[in-house]
């Protein structure tokens, strides 16, 4: 499936493919409770997908402990997300869809450690983790 394919997907579409919480996040822009998600302790090599369309956004090589209560990365990989400003809060934040699906998955903040700079505060229930074999 495309991007035209998934940009045409209607919300029942959506919901026989996501969970109602992925939904939720992914197609209306929530945000999990902190510390929820398994993934946040995730230590092994693997990469992690797009619930919504299995898109690889992130090596778990970029991934670190931001203590934020969510899975967070330096770096994604190159073109996988686009990003909007984000004024929910009353102030601008940097928020980020996959490039393919349009699925929220976070928000980008400047606290992040070397080489970037760059925290990637992804919901845990938007990803698929996969092992490295």
């Amino acid at each position: 499936m495309d991007k035209k394919d998934f940009s045409k997907m209607s919300m029942k579409e959506w919901l026989k493919i996501l969970d109602s919480e992925q939904f939720m996040i992914l197609r209306e822009e929530a945000t999990e409770p902190a510390h929820t998600s398994e993934l946040n302790d995730e230590k092994r090599k693997g990469d992690y997908f797009c619930v919504g369309c299995n898109t690889k956004l992130f090596s778990s090589e970029t991934k670190y402990n931001s203590g934020s209560g969510w899975p967070s990365f330096y770096d994604s990989l190159p073109g996988v997300f686009e990003t909007k400003t984000d004024y929910l809060l009353g102030y601008p934040r940097t928020e980020y869809h996959c490039a393919t699906c349009g699925g929220h998955h976070g928000h980008i903040f400047d606290d992040g450690p070397a080489p970037t700079g760059k925290r990637f505060c992804n919901n845990g229930k938007t990803l698929i983790f996969k092992k490295n074999d």
